[in-house]
């Protein structure tokens, strides 16, 4: 570690990029979240945490070090430097914090600044779950606390999600998609509105900048749950931050004789003492519907012609060996696949006068991830677990027969281990099998012999590997016309560890346009090809149709598909009440649905023509019913009162807002264009985005939003009387408008 840290910065320095040299590091970072797990190593952890400080401190990389989660991290800081007024943060350890909230964090020295290096925006995705989401008024509401506080550094962890391509995915069980509910989404589209609402927050905060590095707050309280913070120039020079931290009761506040209205769970952003410029709970930014969803290119493999491969079940080569108990998965494979056959035979003396065979009771134990139990090579059970316990029992009645039977379990991984103490030792596969008879008489298998078909590799080819079809070599572009595969108009669907192979007319592939690092990727058990949909909007892969698997596209793994796997029923809500606390079990939803149906193809993975797509399927699925699907086009919509604020970029110091109105902006993302508007309505509109209807007040201004937005990537509609007429005299009056950006 010691020559990997020096190995890092010393090519920084050479390059340079930390912030003393003119480059743009200005922090550095040893360990994450260590804190969270140093109690398991006890003494050892301490020293470890000691260790770890003066070996970053002392590689002088004229920034400063953050340790994330670590509150003992050691303080290097002498006392005469603690009183020396022009201290500069120099090859300093800085504990900082990580979570949800962060405004009640205290660093352990005065003499370091309160930073949140990770602020979570959403949560991760796991097979089997519920879709976890942060309400922007929440996650505002927490970095607007944070600074109202004290808070000198905020990060958001994650700003821009993010997809786990190939087996790079972290486990147990963790899905492809890190979209993590992230501003900037796994395809790089912007998330509205919390994207928005974002820049609207940061925008009002930097207002105060002046304020916030000249003094440390005075605190003034203003009821229950109410308080205000307020950063001095000078006597009658300030900005303050009231804040409302009930999680249920709003209330009207007086702050230096002026009346404000605090929602639950917000703070108001005044950068003069007198104008509320951003409050966290009122969100006037842009909105996109809540599901956004891709747009059918038209291309579908239903038509598609297919081969396939039936995969032998069991040992199939000779690349075995034999042992005396159950190993642990992934010290046997070393990672070379995610799949380790357990293979064992079981001799029986059956009744012959009734000629049924013997039924019995199997209980098999596993460490994790999933297992498929075939007897006598036929499938009769499958188990896994989930993210929370990886581990799991499967318990099946059984029958076997007069002599000899054979029992083979394919022990299936789902990411590994990669978070908590001693995570680099846990472990996968089976660990127990049990008979029981109908007397309840248990024979321990455990301890039974054992044979196994383990992966191998050389640097040009794959030998003995986990499934038959990759030591074939199936995935090869060599024998795409291979006799081995079996043609037909009807092909077998829904079946175990079936292979599948498109024939597009019987094209004949090229063995040089293409290449695979055998050691890295699997072979493909499923294999056709497609033409990449036109534009230039992002590419997802349906496999709504598919049970449990993993797919490549040209030789490229998009991740691992699961969406046979579907989440609990109950917990979500179409709407989550974002006042209060916030975990990540809070706010769910898709419930009763896969996880993940829709997988991230980058568009630079696919060529002009036809692109060949592999699918290896482990349960069954249906191949013909996956489509590639691109966005041409999106939704976004705009709703703003009269009584709202305008935008925060528009306030000025000791002028404020003057003339300035509300207005709604709308914006495309970068290369689209505002192409057509399907809703503009000003007067008392009902509904949300996506379901606008006119309210009984209301004037069509779609000729006016035309005018002003149609053939641009982003417009601004003032919500006045000048601009959109005056329906209604002496009503509160609403401007919403929805619009379709296209590429």
């Amino acid at each position: 570690m010691k020559r990997f840290l020096a190995k890092i910065v010393s090519l920084m320095k050479e390059e340079r990029l930390f912030g003393p040299q003119g480059g743009p590091i200005i922090l550095a970072q040893v360990e994450n979240e260590y804190g969270n797990v140093e109690g398991s190593y006890g003494i050892g952890g301490e020293l470890y945490v000691k260790w770890a400080a003066e070996t970053a401190v002392s590689l002088n990389t004229s920034v400063p070090w953050v340790m994330c989660q670590q509150t003992d991290a050691p303080d290097p800081i002498t006392e005469n430097e603690q009183k020396c007024e022009m201290f500069i943060y120099q090859d300093v350890l800085i504990n900082t914090c990580n979570g949800f909230y962060c405004d009640g964090f205290t660093p352990n020295s005065p003499s370091k600044p309160p930073m949140w290096t990770e602020n979570y925006s959403g949560w991760f995705l796991s097979f089997g779950y519920p879709i976890p989401y942060r309400p922007i008024e929440d996650l505002a509401f927490a970095v607007a606390r944070f600074f109202e506080r004290g808070g000198t550094f905020q990060n958001y962890y994650m700003y821009f999600g993010g997809t786990n391509f190939g087996r790079t995915a972290g486990g147990p069980l963790i899905a492809t998609s890190y979209d993590y509910d992230a501003p900037i989404d796994e395809y790089g589209f912007i998330r509205q509105p919390k994207w928005g609402h974002l820049r609207d927050l940061h925008m009002a905060i930097r207002h105060c900048e002046d304020y916030l590095v000249e003094a440390y707050p005075s605190i003034i309280p203003l009821g229950l749950h109410l308080e205000a913070h307020v950063y001095y120039k000078s006597s009658n020079d300030c900005a303050a931050f009231l804040a409302n931290y009930d999680s249920k009761v709003d209330a009207n506040v007086t702050f230096n004789g002026i009346s404000y209205f605090l929602p639950a769970w917000s703070v108001s952003i005044l950068p003069d003492c007198k104008n509320v410029i951003f409050n966290t709970a009122e969100v006037i930014s842009q909105k996109s519907p809540e599901d956004v969803s891709f747009i059918t290119s038209g291309t579908s493999l239903v038509s598609s012609p297919w081969s396939w491969y039936k995969e032998k079940v069991g040992i199939w080569g000779n690349n075995t060996f034999v042992a005396s108990s159950l190993l642990e998965q992934i010290n046997t494979t070393r990672d070379t696949s995610d799949f380790l056959w357990y293979t064992t035979r079981i001799n029986v003396e059956v009744d012959l006068k009734n000629g049924q065979g013997k039924e019995v009771g199997l209980l098999i134990s596993s460490l994790g991830h999933a297992a498929l139990l075939f007897v006598n090579k036929r499938l009769v059970g499958f188990g896994y677990g989930n993210h929370d316990d990886a581990s799991f029992l499967l318990t099946e009645k059984i029958t076997l027969k007069n002599g000899e039977n054979t029992l083979d379990i394919l022990s299936l991984m789902v990411g590994l281990q990669n978070y908590g103490p001693w995570f680099d030792i846990a472990g996968a596969g089976i660990y127990s099998v049990i008979l029981t008879d109908l007397n309840n008489a248990k024979k321990d298998l455990s301890s039974t012999k054992w044979t196994y078909q383990v992966p191998s590799c050389t640097l040009i080819y794959r030998v003995g590997v986990g499934l038959e079809g990759e030591s074939l070599g199936l995935e090869k572009l060599s024998l795409a016309n291979s006799s081995l595969w079996i043609q037909g108009k009807a092909f077998p669907i829904n079946q175990t560890l079936i292979w599948y192979k498109g024939n597009e007319g019987g094209r004949k592939f090229s063995v040089t346009s293409w290449e695979f690092t055998w050691c890295e990727i699997l072979n493909f058990p499923l294999q056709t090809t497609f033409l990449a949909p036109g534009g230039n909007g992002p590419v997802s892969l349906n496999l709504s149709s598919m049970g449990k698997g993993q797919a490549w596209v040209n030789g490229q793994g998009i991740g691992r598909y699961w969406p046979g796997y579907l989440s609990p029923s109950t917990g979500c809500s179409d709407h989550c009440d974002y006042r209060g606390s916030y975990d990540s079990s809070k706010c769910l939803k898709k419930c009763g649905q896969p996880a993940q149906t829709l997988y991230h193809i980058p568009r630079t993975w696919l060529h002009a023509g036809e692109n060949l797509l592999v699918l290896h399927e482990e349960v069954g699925g249906d191949p013909s019913k996956i489509s590639v699907l691109t966005r041409t086009g999106e939704e976004i919509c705009g709703i703003i009162s009269q009584s709202d604020h305008p935008p925060p970029d528009t306030w000025k110091p000791k002028v404020g807002f003057k003339s300035v109105v509300p207005q709604v902006r709308l914006s495309c993302d970068e290369g689209w264009h505002i192409a057509s508007v399907s809703f503009a309505s000003y007067g008392t509109p009902k509904g949300n985005c996506g379901a606008f209807i006119p309210g009984s007040c209301h004037l069509n201004v779609s000729t006016v939003v035309q005018k002003i937005c149609v053939g641009k990537q982003r417009c601004s509609i003032p919500v006045s009387k000048a601009v959109l007429g005056n329906p209604c005299p002496g009503v509160l009056k609403t401007l919403a408008i929805q619009v379709l950006c296209s590429d």
